[in-house]
């Protein structure tokens, strides 16, 4: 009954840990990919005015209008490059964005390239379309190094997926990374599949967009983490006017259109001034930093909001099992990784939070090394 194409997708090792975390009492909670404020008030009182205006039937399958045009305008205010109003589509968030443009532009045993850490859906999205994921490391340090990845393109490779600031590691790619991709990305003309969902969330360098040195580039965002609308569904995806009308075309028959009151919150969105928010999750970030920094591996995080320690010695797995019966809830590294040596920390949790996990880690990284 059930298909070898479903057979071969886990289910996310982050949804396991958050049904451990329903059955933990008063948790240490430090596996939520969301932020820890809610959506801000007047966007909420858009989406409830949207309602009562009646905006609630299907919008035209790339969606509104005033959305597409706002989603253009804040790509070239931030990213320095002007798309057309034929070259976005406004998707069902970041992830609905990703899956349309996979299924447009792969075949049966075509290769993308995925960055190992890699976000969970990377990976799957593309074993899900019968498309072979090849997996580059990038340890210790996260950065691109352009013999590995030079090697692992063949004749069969339609893209190269970057997601910048990262998941699961808060990594921002430097200028010298993303020349690094788009060189070798330009001697084949392959798609640069550009995820920055965490745009808003850069701390301490400049964030750069692979379209300010590329032309085939598909940039995918959102309204999920900047504005916490994690639940709305809404995101957007700009490129090639000849793959966003296939996107449209199999958003049509898949996913019909974003939700539409929410849509029309995104437009006033992208008017806000989201600094606080950034100012807010630098603090909390260091609050992690300084605290493992000791006792872990760690790369300090330069965006989005998670940091992925490295044990010393040991496995991850064992690890993150001592801290989760300790009520201490993390993400288990070989969710986003081949390897099996780090793990994920959201560190868009409350401050008071943040600070007894960092003891209760740093507890447990003296015993569990001193075991071994």
């Amino acid at each position: 009954m059930i298909s070898n194409r479903a057979k071969r997708v886990d289910s996310s090792g982050i949804r396991k840990v958050f049904e451990l975390a329903a059955k933990i009492e008063d948790p240490i909670n430090l596996s939520i990919g969301q932020p820890d404020y809610d959506v801000p008030e007047e966007l909420k009182q858009v989406a409830i005015e949207a309602i009562k205006k009646g905006f609630n039937k299907y919008t035209l399958t790339q969606g509104i209008g005033e959305l597409r045009e706002k989603v253009l305008n804040y790509v070239e205010k931030t990213k320095g490059h002007r798309f057309e109003q034929d070259e976005v589509i406004i998707t069902s968030g970041t992830s609905g964005g990703l899956f349309l443009a996979l299924i447009s532009i792969l075949d049966a045993g075509d290769e993308v390239i995925v960055f190992d850490p890699y976000f969970v859906m990377y990976k799957h999205l593309v074993n899900l379309i019968d498309a072979k994921p090849v997996i580059v490391d990038t340890y210790p340090d996260f950065r691109i190094n352009k013999d590995i990845l030079r090697k692992a393109i063949t004749s069969k490779t339609k893209a190269i997926i970057v997601n910048s600031p990262a998941n699961p590691t808060g990594y921002v790619y430097t200028e010298e990374d993303m020349k690094t991709i788009i060189s070798i990305a330009k001697e084949k003309n392959i798609l640069v599949i550009s995820d920055e969902i965490y745009d808003g969330f850069v701390y301490d360098s400049s964030f750069l967009s692979p379209i300010t040195l590329y032309d085939n580039v598909l940039i995918l965002g959102g309204f999920s983490k900047t504005y916490a609308m994690t639940g709305w569904r809404v995101g957007y995806a700009v490129g090639n006017r000849d793959l966003i009308r296939e996107m449209i075309k199999i958003q049509q028959y898949s996913f019909v259109c974003a939700p539409a009151p929410f849509q029309y919150a995104a437009v006033a969105a992208l008017d806000m001034d989201t600094s606080m928010f950034r100012e807010s999750y630098r603090r909390k970030r260091d609050i992690i930093y300084e605290g493992l920094k000791e006792n872990f591996n760690i790369v300090k995080p330069s965006g989005a909001f998670y940091v992925f320690p490295g044990l010393k010695k040991g496995d991850a797995s064992s690890f993150v099992e001592k801290a989760i019966q300790n009520k201490v809830l993390i993400i288990p590294g070989n969710v986003f990784s081949e390897k099996n040596t780090h793990f994920r920390i959201s560190f868009a949790a409350p401050d008071d939070v943040l600070k007894m996990g960092v003891d209760v880690l740093n507890r447990l990284a003296k015993e569990y090394y001193s075991n071994i």
